[in-house]
């Protein structure tokens, strides 16, 4: 990752709504209403850390069916399993384990073949 892309990524990280919503979600997907209340913060607020995580591909969203009522709703959960940031011969170096869905993977392995 480039100098910008770590800064960015750490802004982002360095935000104590954003970090509440990745580890509140990595239990399980949460719709932007549930955070609120979980999180403790304004719909506004909610929305525009969820913007920012997935600008850097950090968070995904993902439509579920309302058990309820039938309709669907947006739910988030994060696209991370591990930041790794190191210190190599100088450089700063951050990595991202990012989560991979079935269908991506799948893909991947018939592309390869």
């Amino acid at each position: 990752m480039s100098e910008v892309e770590i800064e960015a990524v750490a802004g982002v990280l360095e935000d104590e709504t954003a970090r509440a919503i990745l580890t509140r979600t990595s239990r399980e997907p949460m719709s932007a209403s549930e955070l609120e209340q979980r999180c403790d913060a304004s719909g506004p607020t909610i929305y525009r850390r969820l913007e920012r995580l997935r600008e850097h591909n950090l968070i995904e969203e993902q439509t579920r069916p309302d058990p309820v009522d039938g309709h669907h709703k947006q739910v988030y959960a994060p696209n991370l399993r591990r930041v790794t940031v190191e210190l190599v011969d100088g450089e700063l170096r951050l990595e991202i384990d990012r989560r991979e869905d079935m269908s991506d993977r799948f893909t991947r392995l018939i592309e390869g073949i």
